[in-house]
């Protein structure tokens, strides 16, 4: 035991170091086993979608919706989702597609959403970069930015 407090004190930057990477570790175990929400590839979230009752939440900020995005999908910023729950109370019981650019904001937009309690919440991964890019699937593309022959 001496041998480790002794490396410790020599080796504090190492020590606090481990400590840290055991802490976010542990923190990540935690949020994995404990979401409300799944994350589904874009295949699967088109057959969601292809039930009527589905939500397409976009929450990507305007004027990257603008430019493309899936259609049907409502478009509803992260940073203004929590003021326009009230809004979206009659969807508490049906399914959620939530989709951002690369599914990094979509996690946060469904952890919102779980807390204000939704109950089918689905993030599909990858974003509208794996729906475009990786699926080649359809999306609707502003007339502006359509390219000219």
């Amino acid at each position: 035991m001496d041998r480790y407090i002794e490396f410790i004190l020599n080796h504090y930057l190492l020590a606090l170091a481990l400590a840290v990477v055991t802490y976010l570790l542990i923190q990540e175990f935690f949020d994995t086993a404990f979401k409300k929400h799944a994350s589904v590839s874009p295949l699967l979230a088109v057959a969601k979608m292809n039930d009527s009752s589905t939500v397409v939440i976009d929450v990507r900020e305007p004027h990257e919706f603008v430019v493309k995005h899936i259609e049907g999908a409502m478009n509803i910023s992260l940073g203004k989702l929590a003021e326009q729950l009230p809004n979206l109370e009659q969807h508490k019981k049906t399914t959620i597609l939530i989709v951002c650019e690369t599914g990094t904001r979509s996690a946060s937009a469904a952890k919102v959403l779980a807390k204000a309690g939704f109950e089918q919440i689905f993030v599909i991964t990858g974003g509208m970069q794996a729906w475009e890019n990786d699926y080649k699937l359809p999306i609707k593309i502003s007339s502006k930015n359509k390219a000219k022959p």
